[in-house]
C-alpha cells in the first residue's frame, strides 16, 4: 500500500499546476490532502474517478480556508468526517478511514504563527489529538497519521535552527507534544530510513527559500509500532512543485 500526504495549499490551484497528471503517474493507493481551501463542490471528483479513486471530503465552513480529503483506489470499510469537536470540525481538520486492520488519520494541524489565539487554539488541538488517538488504538492498534503537523520535532528538521527560536512551529512545547507522542507508541517513518539532514517538506514563498532548500520538515506519516514491521519505505518528493509544500509517501505490506 502506496500513501502520501500532500499539503496542496489549495486544491484548484493545484490541479492547474498538474496535480492530476502527477497522481496518475505516481498511482498511489491513498492519497491525503491538506488545504484544499475548498468546498465538496469545488472539487472536481470526477476527474479523481476518472483516476480510479474514491473521494472523501472536509471542507472548512469559512470559504476558501483549510480543509482535508481523502482520494483512494479502494473504498474504505469505514470513514468518519472530523474529531468529535465542533471548535476544530468546523475548520475541516481531520478524516478517518478504514481499510481492513489499518486505520488512516489524515490531518491538517492548526497554525500558530498569525499570534497568541492561534498558538493556544494549536496546543488545545494537540492534546485533542493525543485523546483521539488514545481512544482510538483501544480498538484499533494499527493507526497511520498523516498530514500536515505544522510542527519541526528536532533541530535536524528544520533549516538554521539556531534563529528559530521563539517561532511557532519550532517552539520547545510542540516539540514536545511530538516527542511524547512518538513515545505513546508512534514512529516517525522517514527516520526509520533516513536519518540525515535537510530533508524539508514545506519552503517560504520568501527569499528564495526553495531554491536555497531552506525549509521545514512539517509533513509527517507517523505510524503506530505494530505497523514498524510493515513499513517498506519513505520518500520526500523534494521535486513536486505544486504547493510550497512537497509530497511524503511511505510504502506498507
Amino acid at each position: 500500500m502506496k500513501i502520501i500526504t500532500f499539503n496542496l495549499n489549495g486544491i484548484r490551484s493545484a490541479a492547474s499546476k498538474g496535480l492530476y497528471d502527477w497522481l496518475q503517474e505516481e498511482n498511489p493507493d491513498v492519497l491525503c490532502v491538506q488545504e484544499t481551501k475548498a468546498q465538496p463542490d469545488q472539487i472536481d471528483v470526477l476527474q479523481f474517478r476518472e483516476l480510479g479513486y474514491h473521494s472523501y471530503i472536509h471542507s472548512a465552513v469559512k470559504k476558501g480556508y483549510s480543509g482535508v480529503a481523502i482520494f483512494s483506489k479502494t473504498e474504505p470499510d469505514y470513514v468518519e468526517i472530523g474529531i468529535g469537536n465542533d471548535k476544530f470540525d468546523v475548520e475541516g481538520r481531520m478524516i478517518r478511514a478504514d481499510f481492513g486492520d489499518i486505520t488512516i488519520l489524515n490531518s491538517y494541524f492548526p497554525s500558530g504563527t498569525t499570534g497568541d489565539i492561534r498558538q493556544e487554539v494549536k496546543m488545545e488541538y494537540l492534546k485533542e489529538i493525543q485523546n483521539f488517538v488514545d481512544e482510538l488504538r483501544k480498538e484499533r492498534p494499527n493507526i497511520i497519521l498523516a498530514g500536515d503537523y505544522n510542527i519541526c520535532h528536532k533541530p535536524i528538521d528544520i533549516s538554521k535552527p539556531e534563529n528559530k527560536k521563539g517561532v511557532s512551529g519550532f517552539l520547545p512545547e510542540e516539540r514536545e507534544w511530538v516527542s511524547q507522542f512518538i513515545d505513546s507508541g508512534f514512529i516517525d517513518t522517514l527516520r526509520v530510513f533516513d536519518q540525515s539532514g535537510e530533508k524539508y517538506t514545506w519552503w517560504s514563498y520568501r527569499a528564495g527559500a526553495r531554491a536555497k532548500n531552506l525549509g521545514w520538515r512539517i509533513d509527517y506519516q507517523m505510524v503506530t509500532e505494530p505497523l514498524r514491521d510493515k513499513l517498506k519505505s519513505a520518500k520526500i518528493h523534494s521535486n513536486v512543485v505544486m504547493s510550497d509544500h512537497c509530497p511524503y509517501e511511505i510504502v506498507i505490506k
